[in-house]
């Protein structure tokens, strides 16, 4: 009898995932936990390792299909001497108790830069993958029985929205995350008009665009669907602002080249800018919290962990790994933490712990020369620090003019509970930290 391979849960709030590649065909052979397909979900995309030796019998999931989780996506045949992994019960197991804060989205590719051009270690724009909302019920504070997802009551609850006032347009009447958003949107002095019977025809599709004759349309990939998705939402959101300092580098630019071959040889780790950069914001978030913070409708969400996310550039997108409890690591440990992240990133070996619960953002966007940049909160996060490229630029020190290495930093933050004097504070303590580094490497 074949042996039923399933689509993972990849995360306590996951209810489906969509093949995106498949890396056997049918007839192929296989063994115990050698890649078999490549999935996307709202976490993070993800190689799922074949659970039995032996030979593709059946793919029942296509590329580009999305699926519930612990569907059957395809069948494999095994010899008698094989041992079919057991399919897991039907009922899913309880799940954990939820983290804290929905996943991070942004932070920074450390990738470094050549030693002629000095520019620094920077990653693509960044931008969190949005997410399908698993299906689930519950019920309001009046009792009324409501179909939404966990998403979506967290949003309301944010946003101090009442569930059973939102038509829901979604299969059932079920409140999808664009009905949530569409109210939030409404206009408050208006007159609250009656949601249309639940059997009302559904919303028509907008009409597909018809290519021209030296056109091609090319359908958005399951990630950049949820990047476009979060954008957005991070837009809706956030009252957006943001503020560029001038950073010289020229310390750290000297401490780079000096360690840079030790470091390697001696650690058998590569040196980038980018712990630099992460060790100076963990100093700022230290000295203004409110930046390590979140909100929650009308109050405010004080972090006590920080957690950076750096954004990483792969060939089909952008993944956000994230540096958990990285205020208590060393420079040592946060280099080796931002090279490992980043290369299982690119091998698509990320748990999904390790992209979600990150409380503040580094955008690293100057790889191909870009000075700064204005980059979208990552949600629930209230503030991104953006590094633009090291370039030797002439400068006035004491009424003389001298060669440096400088690099612009902008922060976006968010403004409902941000001031401008409290950013502007924390990019000062940040420009210090780099100007002034004093601290060992290798401790």
């Amino acid at each position: 009898m074949p042996t039923e391979v399933l689509m993972p849960q990849m995360g306590e709030s996951i209810a489906e995932g969509t093949v995106t590649r498949w890396l056997k065909k049918v007839g192929d052979p296989i063994g115990k936990d050698e890649p078999l397909f490549e999935i996307s979900t709202e976490k993070v995309d993800a190689e799922i390792p074949s659970p039995v030796a032996g030979v593709l019998a059946n793919i029942l999931v296509q590329e580009g299909q999305t699926v519930s989780v612990r569907a059957v996506v395809a069948q494999i045949e095994t010899d008698s001497a094989g041992e079919p992994a057991a399919r897991p019960p039907a009922t899913a197991a309880p799940a954990a108790p939820a983290r804290p804060e929905a996943a991070a989205i942004q932070g920074t590719d450390p990738s470094e830069s050549s030693e002629t051009s000095e520019s620094s270690a920077q990653a693509e724009a960044p931008e969190r993958m949005g997410a399908p909302e698993p299906v689930d019920t519950d019920r309001d504070e009046e009792g009324t029985h409501i179909r939404t997802s966990p998403l979506v009551r967290r949003l309301a609850k944010e946003h101090g929205v009442n569930l059973s006032q939102v038509e829901g347009t979604g299969s059932g009447g079920r409140i999808t995350k664009e009905d949530l958003l569409a109210y939030i949107e409404r206009p408050r002095t208006a007159p609250s008009a009656p949601p249309p019977p639940k059997t009302a025809p559904p919303q028509q599709e907008a009409p597909r665009p018809v290519a021209g004759e030296r056109e091609e349309i090319v359908p958005m990939s399951p990630m950049r669907k949820k990047i476009a998705e979060h954008m957005v939402m991070s837009r809706r959101t956030s009252a957006h602002v943001s503020t560029v300092f001038q950073v010289d580098m020229s310390r750290i630019v000297d401490i780079y080249r000096r360690e840079k071959e030790r470091f390697e040889k001696k650690e058998n780790t590569r040196l980038t800018y980018t712990p630099f950069f992460v060790r100076a914001a963990i100093d700022g978030l230290r000295r203004f919290p409110v930046l390590n913070s979140s909100v929650s409708g009308d109050t405010i969400v004080y972090k006590k962990d920080i957690h950076i996310g750096m954004a990483v550039a792969l060939e089909w997108g952008l993944i956000v790994p994230v540096i958990h409890n990285a205020d208590e690591r060393s420079f040592l440990g946060l280099a080796r933490a931002v090279n490992d992240l980043a290369g299982r990133a690119r091998n698509k070996k990320l748990a999904v712990d390790e992209v979600q619960g990150g409380t503040f953002t580094i955008t690293n966007f100057g790889l191909y020369g870009s000075l700064f940049a204005m980059p979208i909160i990552n949600q629930p996060q209230v503030a991104i620090l953006g590094v633009g490229t090291i370039t030797k630029t002439p400068v006035v020190i004491n009424d003389g003019i001298a060669i440096r290495s400088i690099s612009y930093l902008s922060l976006s933050y968010d403004h409902r509970i941000v001031d401008g004097q409290v950013a502007d504070q924390f990019m000062a303590a940040v420009k210090k930290y780099l100007e002034n580094w004093e601290d060992n490497l290798l401790a």
